[in-house]
């Protein structure tokens, strides 16, 4: 799915996969992340996923140039996870709004893991 934006000069595309990378790339700056999940159906394993594939442990959703994301994420061991994700979604809404040009209806962080950060 992609997000469309009409301007005097033509129209702008925006594919999915973009928003996922730039919005991963956001989230692991945020404090307390430790990065995005990857979770085996078959085996029900959760592994933490190296930087160049952060795409996999988020799913952007666009419907009317709407955005909805979903982070599968682990978390550092110690912190809030109610203020780490409350600075997650404010950071992510924040940068990819301004990014896109498009509206973040719905952010949702599915905690997949604690991990101990040396």
């Amino acid at each position: 799915m992609k997000g469309r934006i009409n301007n005097k000069f033509g129209k702008i595309q925006i594919n999915s996969d973009v928003i996922a990378m730039y919005a991963g790339m956001t989230a692991v700056e945020c404090f307390g992340i430790v990065g995005m999940a990857a979770v085996s159906m078959k085996d029900g394993l959760v592994k933490l996923l190296k930087r160049e594939s952060l795409t996999h442990g988020i799913n952007v959703l666009i419907q009317d140039n709407h955005i909805t994301v979903d982070f599968h994420v682990i978390v550092s061991y110690g912190v809030s996870i109610c203020a780490v994700a409350d600075n997650l979604i404010e950071n992510v809404k924040y940068k990819v709004e301004e990014f896109t040009g498009m509206e973040v209806d719905k952010i949702n962080i599915y905690v997949e893991g604690v991990r101990v950060i040396d």
